[in-house]
């Protein structure tokens, strides 16, 4: 039997927590038995040692420890003191946290599952771009996971979603999909949105030049990064090329003009470009092209050329950061597949 050294970077007494502070032990020690920290007849500090290092009563820290006895977790050996019983499951517990779930955001999750292999456990939670659904899944599940995934899209500015962030051991954490400049010391997987797009439709210019007029539909609920938009006029102004944007396929198909490329990012827009061009029997990639955001099977099948990143090797990558604990700052690969369709 051994003494364990984790127990003073684990056990966190939150004051402002409502929880009984001997609860507050036993959820740590549990929490930490399950995330592999403590091994079978681990040592854990004595009840005085406890009391001291952390300023707490006695009888709060012998209350945590009867209670990690009673629900079989924790022995006492006369004498020699308190020892980790049995250890859970050694596996890797790994949270993801994504803005939205979608069928490309399945990719990354079904490839990060299957790239930390059955040693591993991920749970997923979705905060819907809200920081204060954030700081609730946060608050939640802190000290319970060996690795916080994190994409950080939100609807409030940085001031509201980095302290939260911060919240997150540095040593713990991974962002995907979005770099933050103020955390470029933390692991990071992202698009740059702004040079994906104008490289994208660089390499494709030829294909592009031919129509007449770009016209980007950007949906204006801010759910997607301004940095696309900011691409796209850019790429416009660079090449001379006519452009305009529009919050809506609707309001972009009112002037019924020709000759246009239809970017789009939604799927319910590019439903309504499709219904569009098969109603005024138009032919996509010679009469208008239609260029989507984000490779789908549905839009494999259907032959929409699409600009893209590479969803399975995010979640592919994320694992080999996690597995390895390694330090990465790289952009996820990016780019156009070409269906006929523009």
């Amino acid at each position: 039997m051994k003494k364990s050294d984790n127990l003073n970077r684990v056990l966190s007494i939150n004051e402002k927590d409502k929880t009984p502070k001997y609860k507050q032990i036993v959820n740590a020690i549990v929490n930490d038995i399950e995330r592999g920290y403590y091994k079978k007849n681990d040592q854990l500090m004595s009840i005085t040692e406890l009391s001291i290092e952390h300023l707490l009563s006695r009888d709060t820290v012998e209350k945590a420890y009867r209670e990690l006895k009673r629900l079989g977790h924790i022995e006492s050996v006369h004498g020699k003191g308190y020892f980790v019983k049995a250890s859970r499951e050694n596996k890797m517990r790994v949270l993801l946290v994504m803005n939205k779930m979608s069928s490309y955001k399945k990719l990354i999750y079904y490839a990060l599952l299957k790239g930390l292999g059955e040693n591993s456990i991920v749970d997923l939670q979705i905060h819907n771009y809200s920081a204060d659904s954030f700081e609730d899944i946060i608050d939640r599940n802190l000290g319970k996971y060996n690795f916080y995934v994190v994409m950080p899209h939100f609807l409030e500015s940085k001031e509201v979603y980095l302290p939260i962030l911060n919240k997150i051991p540095k040593s713990e954490l991974l962002l995907l999909d979005k770099y933050v400049h103020e955390f470029k010391d933390v692991p990071t997987i992202y698009q740059d949105f702004e040079q994906d797009i104008f490289t994208a439709f660089e390499k494709n210019l030829t294909k592009i030049k031919k129509y007449k007029k770009l016209y980007l539909v950007f949906p204006d609920d801010n759910n997607y990064p301004a940095e696309i938009m900011k691409g796209f006029r850019t790429f416009c102004a660079y090449n001379n090329l006519s452009a305009k944007v529009f919050s809506s396929a609707e309001s972009a198909l009112e002037s019924h003009e020709s000759n246009v490329l239809y970017v789009v990012i939604e799927e319910y827009d590019l439903a309504d470009v499709i219904k569009y061009s098969k109603k005024n029997e138009l032919v996509l990639g010679r009469d208008m092209g239609i260029i989507s955001f984000n490779e789908t099977t549905l839009k494999e099948v259907l032959d929409i050329t699409v600009i893209t990143t590479d969803f399975e090797a995010m979640g592919r990558r994320a694992a080999e950061v996690v597995l390895q604990k390694i330090f990465v700052s790289e952009k996820n690969p990016f780019y156009l597949i070409n269906r006929g369709s523009a």
